[in-house]
């Protein structure tokens, strides 16, 4: 899972790629439009596409000579979830920060 994570995170770390994704995210779309917001060459698109898809990102399939992308959210749910630990621990020092806080007397705080 680890290695997974490094790929979704170091596909995550560029914008074109992030913007990418959520164009997927309403729909399939040909490497040809992904590429086409960005006025970037299709070779240019398909090495953005190629990290994607090694990451499990997204799934590639041929119609023809296009190449057709969808998006696989799984490897973001993984993510997503290896990130709640951090924000549960987080919010947990918050709390306590927050009782410490308001156990201060009105005229200490200053």
């Amino acid at each position: 899972m680890v290695e997974r994570l490094d790929a979704t995170f170091h596909a995550l770390a560029d914008p074109t790629r992030r913007g990418m994704l959520a164009s997927l995210a309403l729909g399939e779309k040909s490497i040809g439009e992904l590429a086409q917001p960005y006025a970037m060459s299709f070779a240019g698109a398909a090495k953005h596409v190629h990290v994607l898809e090694r990451a499990g990102l997204i799934a590639r399939r041929k119609a023809g000579r296009t190449q057709i992308c969808t998006l696989r959210p799984e490897p973001l749910a993984e993510a997503n979830q290896w990130l709640q630990q951090w924000a549960r621990l987080w919010n947990a020092r918050l709390d306590h920060l927050e009782v410490l806080l308001r156990s201060i007397p009105k005229g200490e705080a200053q």
